[in-house]
């Protein structure tokens, strides 16, 4: 064999070590698209977008990191769960049981080892990762990027619903409030969600109770996030944790940047879940 048909034959088997994939699993009220290596009893990723809707994580935007998991022995769902066909119009009123309910159809996928299920989110994904995790046992890890630690508005008009909700009753909610009114006009977001945690006594009602959650933590956030204060709101979560005395490993990781700098760090991704999620018993 020369050395150019060699090259080719190593290309070959590698490409056939590492090939991929893909088919939708038939779920309630979601989007689920299930990318998966060879060989069986592959840890589940599941991969929540945020606000922009649709099913971000099936997007080519996203096929080098999905691919990456794939490659590293993960099973990955791309899960949308509004703004695309078969799903709610608008981020309003999610069921996180539907969501849980669509993980667990994938879960149960002959090359997937459902005993080890990780949720992945950014923004609002990121706290719906968090609200999953709060609720379900199942779930043995949580990634937030750019997370918020409290139930804020749904993405309506009025904004007099909440974002989720659970067995049929909306989660409690942050309201707006007066003072927000010159953010919005000014088209602030970030003071806008500043004025509505002014309601303190709102923003104990609405926590999401991470103290719940069975599982490691991680948590990236930016400095400058022009979203939300996603820095002081994660470190409202590490606080809760360490009053709960949280016995699983968490961490919060602060990066320069706006609100999509986290991800663009999923080296901090890979190596807590290879660290926490994968060699944890």
């Amino acid at each position: 064999m020369n050395y150019f048909s060699t090259l080719l034959f190593i290309a070959f088997s590698l490409t056939s070590l590492t090939s991929f994939s893909q088919e939708k699993i038939p779920v309630k009220n979601a989007e689920a698209i299930l990318y998966t290596g060879n060989g069986a009893n592959q840890p589940l990723v599941v991969g929540l977008g945020g606000s922009e809707g649709g099913n971000a994580w099936a997007s080519d935007h996203w096929k080098p990191i999905r691919d990456e998991f794939v490659a590293k022995g993960y099973a990955f769902l791309a899960l949308g769960y509004f703004g695309c066909e078969g799903t709610p119009p608008l981020l309003d009123k999610i069921a996180i049981d539907e969501v849980h309910a669509a993980i667990a159809s994938a879960a149960a996928h002959p090359k997937v080892n459902g005993s080890k299920i990780a949720v992945i989110g950014g923004s609002r994904g990121a706290d719906l990762a968090l609200l999953l995790g709060s609720y379900y046992n199942d779930i043995s890890c949580v990634i937030g990027m750019s997370a918020s630690h409290a139930v804020f508005p749904g993405h309506t008009q009025e904004f007099n619903s909440s974002c989720w909700a659970f067995g049929g009753k909306e989660l409690p909610f942050i309201p707006v409030n007066n003072e927000v009114v010159p953010f919005l006009v000014k088209g602030d977001l970030r003071g806008t969600f500043e004025a509505m945690l002014q309601d303190a006594d709102a923003e104990q009602r609405c926590l999401i109770k991470v103290e719940n959650i069975k599982a490691p933590v991680l948590l990236l956030s930016a400095d400058a996030d022009e979203i939300i204060p996603a820095v002081a709101m994660g470190d409202k979560m590490m606080a809760r944790l360490t009053a709960n005395d949280f016995k699983y490993p968490h961490e919060h990781i602060i990066y320069k940047g706006g609100h999509a700098e986290p991800t663009k760090h999923f080296d901090v991704v890979f190596a807590f879940l290879e660290k926490h999620f994968i060699k944890a018993r």
